[in-house]
Order: C-alpha cells, then structure tokens, then sequence
C-alpha cells in the first residue's frame, strides 16, 4: 500500500426480503460504518443492514445483522 492511498476496510451491507445482499458503502472506520448502518436501520424498511470488515486478502469476513461482526 503506498502512503497516499486511504484504506476503507469496513463495509455497510444491506440485505434484501429475497435475501439479496448489496454493498452501500466503504468507511475508513467501524463507527463510521455502524452510524450509516444505524441510519439506513432507523428508517423502518424491511432490509437488514450490518457492518463487516474486509480482510488481508479482500474478502468481507462473516458477521450478522446490525453490525454484530464476528471480525476483529
């Protein structure tokens, strides 16, 4: 990684009633991520929403709705 470059390693996931899942976003931190999380929540539609961490190799890492990552 060069020193310019901004990692973003927490996702914002939303799962749809058909159990499609869509990235919405890329955060710098899990607070940040967990906030748009909470707003999209907050809003009463049926969608889940949760926060993971991507990993070293660039995979997402397991977790659950409403920000319950099982990822340090």
């Amino acid at each position: 990684m060069n020193d310019g470059t901004i990692t973003l390693p927490w996702l914002v996931i939303r799962q749809d009633d058909n159990g499609n899942r869509y990235r919405v976003g890329r955060y710098a931190t899990r607070a940040e991520a967990q906030k748009i999380a909470d707003s999209l929540d907050d809003r009463g539609h049926k969608q889940l929403y949760w926060v993971e961490r991507i990993g070293q190799n660039g995979q997402a890492g397991p977790s659950g709705p409403h920000g319950t990552s099982t990822v340090n």
